[in-house]
């Protein structure tokens, strides 16, 4: 039963018991827990399902009875002798047992008044290290400190098995200066499961949340955050992070294997194979094929499969589809140690809307703008980030340095970013708001993005920041000083959409389009570019790569031979989807494997021999990489004759690099006693020729070697007569040892 009015002053008041009982309370910490007034230290706790309950010193000293207050399980006492707050435990009892905890009521918060400083003003760097679940020991007692941002609550708990899933258990402490909610919770470990029960304005309960710096997350369809730490892991990678930071990705090989972990390999009953069955089968393979880099489609946890992971809501945890967090740092650790850089696909530009997502977090719209102009996107049917509010640019911001300090991963492509940088992306007239200058760009989220990369290349040196931008927005990878976005590279998506488009045509066509494979070059140079051959090429009826090709096999094959020898002579940093390396016949199907069982077919096996032959004439060629950025590095050879189909160029390195002639046909007739300009007379080697036997072709060439004379020819001092196979690409070097 409640107390009244007229006893004793220290008792609660019943307003105070109702708002706690009723979970509505705003500042639960007010009441419960330890309190010290002249009249001694009041107790009380909140325990359901009690029926006596004491506080004890540890060393059993003081045993302190408190009396139920409240038949819901409201308990109080006061130790009258006692000037100060103590530590002490609560032993309860019922007819079923007894136990005892540490009161969360009795510790003190953790936050300070700089995270709020920091948080509000939007420059907190090691957010993660403050939001979230974090195993803590705290005023000498284990357990774990959630806080959480939702400043437009009445009441914020935090749920689980641990208090039965009840809100009235864990009423979190408010930090008024912030918006942040904190609480710690003694006794709780690894693997507790949880979310927040968080009452709107007005004064609705929510669907219970996720945690949105959750470090980890339950295995879909279930959705709860799960207690974990990604702060301990053991790394073997020192070598390759102490060269990662003296590398300038500009001027090194950089060549991509796009990867969606799900669906590149199955293990039995197709089932997802682990992190360390990816680390234990990926790697090697990756390794071997002489790529650079691997990029993983989004890891971030996310609910809907068919999304590939574009839809993340936990940006702080790495999918439980594949194991733990452990897991991943575990691969990503050992792609470090066999020489293979790590780059993450990166969604900041949206986020769905799912009830214990991110979406109208606190009963109001605190991560996405409210108005649906700006912050709904209509093709995706998810929200947008409010890039002009600082707290949720420092979640991005903080998110976008944990992987990289967390994981150690070597950079991010970033989604979408045409998405974020235009207002009217997408849009209808009347269906989106201008900015402050009566424009269409995206200013706050500009400014987001030039934070961002900012903060990536002055916290970690040597981390690559890759766009996604399919518009001409000027600047994308210039430095913010001279107005750029800031970010390392740009995909050139351009480029890929017209050479695409030149390959898939009939060869006797092709000299009607012959600048789609000339036009790049007019701004090749504009940005940092990567040449992508993405994902996104091969889905949605757009055919795989090979089967874009047109012709019979023998053409199919040979085209693909030739066009990826020619995107890896051209200037700028390569990408390629996973299945493509050997000719995958069907589109991308992320519910099952990679037709692996087409590298029986000597077709398949030769294109695969060829990309690993391309990466490894790339890696050690200087001029094929050096001078990607810089106009420099390349020189048109021949660029004109369209009746033929026939392109050649030059690639030039630093000093002391041999360049490298690039030479392409792209007909399937032969080309013999072609006359290629060349730099300088001497013997040149053919380095490449992707109509070898061993990648399937006809064994066509030049014997490995043509000589040049001093006859000049296309604007150079020297030539030499060249065959050029059907549907072939060569490169040729000069010679470093002829005499």
């Amino acid at each position: 039963m409640a107390r009244t009015k007229g006893e004793a002053s220290w008792t609660a008041r019943q307003e105070d018991m109702d708002a706690l009982l009723g979970a509505r309370h705003d500042d639960p910490f007010g009441v419960l827990g330890p309190h010290v007034s002249e009249r001694g230290v009041t107790i009380r706790a909140f325990v359901p399902g009690a029926e006596t309950v004491e506080a004890a010193t540890p060393d059993g000293t003081l045993v302190l009875p408190l009396t139920r207050v409240h038949d819901a399980g409201l308990f109080e006492g006061r130790a009258g002798r006692r000037k100060r707050p103590f530590r002490y435990r609560l032993r309860c009892a019922n007819a079923g047992g007894a136990w005892e905890f540490d009161d969360p009521y009795s510790f003190g918060p953790l936050l300070g008044p700089m995270d709020d400083y920091l948080f509000a003003e939007g420059t907190h760097k090691r957010l993660y290290e403050k939001l979230g679940a974090h195993l803590k020991t705290h005023e000498g007692v284990d357990g774990v400190h959630f806080a959480v941002w939702a400043p437009n609550a009445r009441r914020v708990s935090v749920v689980g098995d641990f208090n039965g899933w009840d809100g009235r258990r864990h009423q979190m402490r408010r930090r008024l200066d912030s918006g942040v909610w904190e609480i710690f919770a003694p006794g709780l470990g690894q693997g507790a499961v949880y979310k927040y029960e968080i009452v709107g304005p007005d004064d609705i309960v929510l669907p219970l949340k996720a945690d949105p710096f959750g470090f980890a997350s339950e295995l879909r369809p279930s959705t709860a955050s799960v207690v974990t730490r990604t702060d301990n892991f053991t790394w073997a990678d020192d070598a390759h992070m102490a060269h990662l930071k003296t590398m300038d990705a500009r001027r090194s090989p950089v060549s991509i294997y796009e990867v969606h972990l799900g669906s590149w390999r199955r293990g039995d009953g197709n089932r997802y194979l682990t992190w360390d069955e990816l680390a234990d089968q990926l790697v090697p393979y990756a390794a071997d094929m002489g790529f650079t880099h691997l990029e993983f489609l989004p890891i971030s946890e996310f609910p809907f499969d068919p999304s590939w992971g574009y839809q993340p809501i936990g940006l702080f945890a790495p999918t439980a589809r594949f194991g733990t967090p452990d897991g991943f740092a575990r691969l990503v650790d050992r792609a470090h140690r066999a020489g293979l850089g790590v780059l993450l696909d990166w969604v900041p530009a949206h986020f769905p809307t799912d009830v214990h997502g991110l979406a109208r977090f606190d009963g109001t719209a605190l991560y996405e703008h409210a108005d649906p102009r700006q912050g709904f996107h209509p093709d995706w049917k998810t929200a947008i980030y409010n890039f002009g509010r600082h707290e949720v640019v420092n979640y991005l911001a903080a998110n976008a340095l944990y992987w990289i300090d967390r994981f150690h991963v070597d950079g991010l492509r970033v989604d979408a970013v045409a998405s974020m940088l235009y207002l009217d992306y997408s849009r209808k007239d009347g269906e989106w708001i201008p900015n402050r200058e009566g424009g269409n760009q995206n200013l706050e989220a500009v400014a987001f993005l030039q934070a961002v990369n900012t903060l990536v290349y002055g916290e970690h040196p040597g981390a690559m920041t890759v766009a996604e931008e399919s518009t001409s927005w000027p600047g994308v990878s210039q430095p913010t000083y001279a107005g750029g976005l800031g970010f390392g590279f740009k995909w050139n998506m351009g480029w890929m959409h017209d050479t695409l488009e030149y390959v898939s045509k009939e060869p006797v066509h092709r000299k009607w389009h012959h600048d789609k494979l000339t036009f790049g070059l007019l701004y090749a140079f504009s940005e940092n570019f990567v040449l992508p051959l993405s994902h996104d090429e091969v889905v949605y009826g757009k055919r795989s790569i090979i089967e874009k090709m047109p012709g019979d096999d023998w053409q199919k094959f040979a085209t693909a031979r030739a066009y990826y020898a020619f995107m890896w002579g051209h200037p700028g940093k390569k990408l390629l989807f996973m299945g493509q390396e050997f000719g995958q016949r069907a589109e991308w199907n992320f519910q099952q494997s990679l037709d692996w069982h087409l590298l029986a077919y000597p077709a398949h096996e030769g294109l695969r021999r060829l990309v690993r032959d391309l990466n490894a004439g790339y890696r050690r060629e200087r001029a094929l990489y050096e001078t990607d950025c810089v106009p420099e590095g390349f020189r048109w050879i021949v660029a004109d004759d369209k009746d033929q189909s026939v392109f050649a160029f030059l690639r030039l390195g630093g000093e002391g690099a041999r360049p490298v002639a690039v030479v392409c046909n792209f007909t399937p007739v032969p080309r013999p006693n072609y006359r290629v300009g060349l730099p300088a007379a001497g013997r040149w080697l053919e380095i490449l020729n992707t109509d070898a036997g061993g990648y399937g072709g006809t064994g066509m060439g030049n014997l490995g070697a043509v000589t040049a004379t001093d006859q000049p020819a296309h604007g150079l001092p020297a030539s030499a007569v060249v065959t050029l196979p059907p549907l072939t690409t060569l490169w040729l070097a000069l010679d470093e040892h002829q005499s």
